[in-house]
């Protein structure tokens, strides 16, 4: 094997055994429409490829954390880690171009989900989508973009969309919350063993988006008193905008039940090779140069430009300390 890039004595066990949170191999979907199960603040997760949008309930990822998925011809593999409260989405090939499919290790490192791969069961941080230990060490898998949006906001923008269902062939208590009181600024990550980076609070829930060298952290609270705040990552201008009406499905006993934490996004601003701002305006968001809408998807729903949509960028809404462990040198974007 190549040499494990993290010592393997800070890969911990998180108790259950390989697959004992089982990953959903054959999702089985709903239609939008026949849904009648979710809250409009319920949390989901929020994937489009190539016009195909699907949504994955927290209330289910929370209970299996993978799912092995498929997009027309491309692989996907979407993951959800509750302990460092963070949702990721890769393409899964391998090196060789071999698909891969992905299960729970029981595993954590920096209190996040350690998957492995079954065609060679090397060892993957969820959290960076890259192998650290075993045949394909070094392997980084391609990000797509995705977001943890509210149940009404999804339907909304994708009415055509499908759904994760529970038909998983698993018994769970999918609505409950299986981790009560988690996410509260005050506690301290009962699974973490690393050092606190003391310029927040350890499960503050930022923003967070990375590049090939650097990364930037938005705290939530900046995000919620401004709703758009523009930033540069390594010479590159985005903006981060924020809706308000999704609860965290980590807080209150049902997932339904949290406090509004809001729906975020990450975009490049501009159309057609033409730079945007913009202001928040009620629900939604509204550009200084046409005065057309958008939506948190970053779509113009009305104006001059409906219609049309800015490039997304991959972003991680996450705990302050899980940021911090994976991106010591992250910068924290100030108001």
């Amino acid at each position: 094997f190549p040499d494990p890039l993290v010592d393997l004595d800070d890969v911990l066990s998180g108790g259950p055994p390989p697959d004992g949170i089982p990953p959903i191999d054959a999702p089985v979907f709903e239609r939008v429409a026949d849904v009648d199960w979710l809250e409009d603040q319920e949390p989901v997760l929020a994937l489009e490829v190539d016009g195909d949008a699907r949504a994955y309930p927290v209330q289910v990822m929370t209970w299996h954390e993978l799912v092995n998925d498929t997009f027309g011809d491309l692989p996907v593999t979407v993951s959800f880690c509750p302990l460092c409260n963070s949702a990721l989405a890769y393409e899964r090939i391998g090196p060789g171009g071999e698909v891969l499919d992905f299960g729970t290790s029981g595993l954590l490192y920096n209190s996040s989900l350690v998957m492995y791969d079954r065609q060679t069961e090397s060892l993957w941080t969820h959290f960076t989508g890259e192998a650290v230990a075993g045949h394909l060490t070094g392997t980084q898998l391609d990000l797509l973009p995705m977001s943890t949006v509210s149940w009404a906001d999804f339907r909304e923008a994708n009415p055509d969309g499908l759904v994760l269902s529970r038909n998983t062939g698993a018994d769970r208590n999918y609505g409950e919350n299986p981790y009560p009181g988690y996410d509260d600024v005050g506690n301290t990550p009962f699974a973490f063993r690393g050092g606190i980076d003391g310029r927040l609070p350890a499960q503050a829930r930022v923003l967070s988006v990375r590049g090939d060298e650097a990364a930037v952290a938005i705290d939530h609270e900046l995000l919620f008193a401004e709703r758009v705040v523009p930033f540069e990552l390594e010479g590159r201008s985005l903006v981060a905008l924020l809706a308000e009406g999704t609860a965290s499905g980590l807080e209150a006993f049902d997932v339904a039940g949290g406090r509004d934490v809001g729906a975020t996004g990450v975009f490049v601003p501009a159309v057609d090779g033409t730079d945007l701002t913009f202001r928040a305006d009620g629900d939604g968001f509204v550009d200084d140069q046409t005065g057309s809408r958008w939506n948190i998807f970053g779509e113009a729903t009305d104006g001059p430009l409906a219609g049309r949509a800015m490039e997304p960028v991959t972003h991680l809404d996450t705990f302050w300390f899980a940021i911090a462990a994976f991106s010591p040198d992250v910068t924290i974007v100030a108001g």
